[in-house]
């Protein structure tokens, strides 16, 4: 029997040292992207830049910084993988005033299903509108003559989602986003892909590592009548055709991310402490640093900081966010023998100018 548990213990340390070596090799292959990927000097290139922003309280509490980490239907804009964790059924409503005081919000809705043992199909819907606009021209170019009309700019994303558990160390997934945009006469379509890996190691199982691949997929372009217009050949013409402007199409923004946790337990308490490096292709490279204390998993508290070049700086700074981020969850039991739970959580992001973004969500898991 000692031979036996000698031999069964020395292959369970052979499969955590191939796992181990497994994520080391993944991160060697995509180093040279992450070596080129950020470009500063790209800035402003690309277009769909609301799939960079973080429409769920709890994750967003954080500043995103558990990429390694994340679990639920939330990460599902984190890492798809973490979405493998869902328990049962999970439902998430949420609103972000995004900027306040800009007149700018994100609505988000999502549902998360376990399929079989290991397995979980996700499906979230993310809008973001910017309210009535009023409509300027070359004559009429005082926006506050509402002679002429307003428009409502509309964003949305749906996405769906699959991740499966491959052991009890390896969850992995991927994400198909149907991206839509439409601003007043014009509009456009596109599709994007996430995919994502985690791995889950120690003895208590409180070492993660992940990584996550976000929006990657074909160009898009704008089209519609508002390209369009009707003009003369010359001033000799004596017909009017209608003309169409030509558009460039654009990138989507591009992500991939790379993290660490560690779960320092306390009986029924826990604290995780979390690191996020984000390569962007078209802005500035992140670094995410937070942490989550949980009470007996009824009450949550997050922090967290983004770093990136110049960010500390007013007049370097190029992003209307400064860095740190809070938030916190209220989680009520409905039935202790299912785990299922109800939950109101809330996550703030400091900005400069505006007063900071808000998000308020309510979570059940069933």
């Amino acid at each position: 029997m000692l031979e036996k548990s000698k031999t069964l213990k020395f292959e369970g340390m052979k499969n955590i040292y191939r796992d181990i070596l497994a994520v080391l090799l993944t991160v060697i292959l995509i180093f040279p992207l992450i070596a080129t990927a950020g470009n500063k000097d790209r800035s402003g290139q690309s277009g769909a830049s609301e799939l960079l922003i973080n429409p769920w309280a709890g994750s967003s509490g954080w500043g995103g910084a558990n990429v390694a980490c994340s679990r639920g239907l939330e990460a599902i804009f984190t890492n798809v993988a973490g979405t493998a964790f869902t328990p049962n059924t999970e439902l998430i409503f949420a609103n972000t005033d995004y900027l306040k005081g800009a007149d700018v919000n994100l609505m988000s809705f999502g549902i998360s299903q376990r399929i079989g043992e290991s397995g979980a199909l996700t499906i979230a819907i993310v809008s973001m509108s910017f309210g009535d606009i009023y409509r300027t021209t070359i004559n009429n170019p005082d926006p506050a003559d509402a002679s002429i009309g307003t428009f409502s700019p509309t964003l949305m994303n749906i996405n769906i989602a699959y991740a499966k558990a491959f052991s009890n160390s390896i969850y992995g997934g991927f994400n198909i986003k149907i991206i839509s945009e439409s601003v007043a006469d014009m509009s456009a379509q596109g599709v994007a892909i996430d995919a994502g890996i985690q791995y889950v190691t120690g003895e208590l199982e409180n070492i993660k590592f992940g990584i996550s691949l976000k929006n990657v997929g074909p160009t898009m372009k704008f089209s519609g009548d508002g390209l369009s217009f009707r003009g003369f050949y010359s001033q000799f013409s004596q017909t009017s055709p209608t003309f169409e402007q030509r558009v460039s199409d654009f990138e989507l923004p591009a992500t991939l991310m790379i993290a660490g946790a560690y779960d320092f337990l306390f009986g029924e308490s826990r604290f995780t402490l979390a690191g996020t490096f984000v390569s962007n292709s078209f802005t500035k490279d992140q670094l995410i640093v937070g942490g989550e204390f949980s009470l007996k998993s009824y009450l949550l508290l997050r922090a967290g900081y983004t770093y990136e070049e110049g960010i500390t700086n007013k007049t370097d700074r190029t992003s209307v966010f400064t860095g740190p981020s809070a938030g916190i969850s209220v989680q009520i039991p409905l039935n202790k023998e299912k785990g299922s739970v109800f939950s109101i959580d809330y996550s703030y992001r400091d900005t400069d100018p505006f007063d900071g973004v808000h998000t308020i969500g309510a979570r059940i898991s069933l």
